[in-house]
C-alpha cells in the first residue's frame, strides 16, 4: 500500500509480519554472525537456532545493516510513491543501525527523518505503530515523528535474564556488574534507561525475580490505557503464564501480545529471557 509518509524500522522491533503488512511498515534486517556465517535476522536465522548456538558456546556477534541496505529500502519506498520517510531504530547505545540510516538518508530521493528511539524490541515496535497510525489518520511527516517520540518517551521495558554473562560478552553491561551478579548468585532484573541497559534490582531466585517483574509491570501500567508485550527466548511456558497473570491484573490493556525475541536481542540476553514492555497510549 502506498502512503505519502512511509514508515521504516529495523528487525529488532519484532512486529508481527501481519501487523507490518497491515500498517505498511518496512523492517530493515540486522545481521547475526555465528562463527563465520553472517545471517539476516528474521529470514535466515531463527530464535531456536540462535539459542542452540549460544548453549553450545559458539561465537555469536551481531552487526548493523549497511548504509547501502537502507539506501535501497528508501529508494524502493520512494519509487512506490512515498513523498517522505520516517526511519525509527533501536537505541544507538546498542548498535550502529541509527548511524547507518543517517548516512543513507543524506542521499535519499525523498526527505528521510531518522530517529534514535532509545528503545528495542516491542518498545521500538510500539513507536513504529504510533507513527503509522498518525500517518493513517492523515498526519504529516512531522506529526508521525512526534507520535513516535511521544510513544517512546512514555514506554518502559523491564526484563529478567538467567545470567548477565551474555550481556557482558556483548559489552552491553559492565563487567563489574556482571561479576557482582555471578558472585552473589542473584537473578538480575534489568530495565531500559536512557537507551542503555541498567541493573534495576537483584533478586535471590528466578521465581521471585519473575514475580517482581510482574509487580513492576503492573505498577507501571496503572489504569491504562496501555499496550503491553511479553517477550521471551526459549521460555514459552514462562511467557504464557506471565502474560495470563498480567491480563488478569491490568485493567487498562488495549492489546497484549506474546512473542519470542529474534536472534539479535537473543544473542545479548541468552536463553531464559523474559521481558515486559509497557507502552501508554
Amino acid at each position: 500500500m502506498s502512503r505519502h509518509v512511509a514508515i521504516v524500522t529495523d528487525s529488532t522491533a519484532y512486529l508481527p509480519p501481519q501487523t507490518m503488512e497491515r500498517h505498511g511498515i518496512t523492517a530493515v534486517p540486522l545481521t547475526v554472525v555465528i562463527g563465520d556465517r553472517a545471517l539476516e535476522e528474521g529470514t535466515e536465522i531463527s530464535a531456536r537456532s540462535l539459542a542452540q548456538a549460544l548453549q553450545k558456546r559458539r561465537p555469536v556477534t551481531t552487526s548493523r545493516p549497511s548504509p547501502e541496505v537502507f539506501a535501497a529500502a528508501y529508494r524502493s519506498l520512494a519509487e512506490a510513491g512515498a513523498r517522505s520517510i520516517v526511519s525509527l531504530h533501536l537505541s544507538g547505545e546498542f548498535s550502529g543501525t541509527y548511524d547507518a540510516a543517517v548516512l543513507a538518508a543524506k542521499d535519499a530521493p525523498v526527505p528521510v527523518r531518522v530517529v534514535d528511539t532509545r528503545m528495542v524490541g516491542m518498545a521500538l515496535g510500539f513507536c513504529a505503530l504510533a507513527a503509522a497510525e498518525a500517518v493513517e489518520a492523515g498526519g504529516s511527516l512531522d506529526e508521525a515523528v512526534a507520535a513516535a517520540e511521544k510513544r517512546a518517551s512514555g514506554t518502559s521495558a523491564f526484563f529478567y535474564v538467567d545470567t548477565l554473562e551474555y550481556l557482558r560478552r556483548g559489552g552491553r553491561i559492565g563487567a563489574a556488574q556482571a561479576l557482582l551478579g555471578s558472585a552473589l548468585a542473584v537473578k538480575p532484573l534489568l530495565e531500559l534507561d536512557g537507551g542503555r541497559i541498567e541493573l534495576r534490582e537483584k533478586v535471590r531466585t528466578a521465581s521471585k525475580a519473575i514475580a517482581r517483574l510482574e509487580e513492576i509491570a503492573v505498577e507501571r501500567a496503572g489504569t491504562g490505557p496501555v499496550d503491553v508485550a511479553v517477550h521471551h527466548l526459549s521460555a514459552p511456558e514462562r511467557a504464557a503464564v506471565l502474560a495470563d497473570r498480567l491480563r488478569a491484573r491490568m485493567t487498562g490493556v488495549e492489546a497484549l501480545q506474546v512473542s519470542e525475541v529474534g536472534a539479535v536481542i537473543g544473542a545479548h540476553t541468552g536463553p531464559g529471557l523474559l521481558a515486559v514492555v509497557v507502552s501508554p497510549r
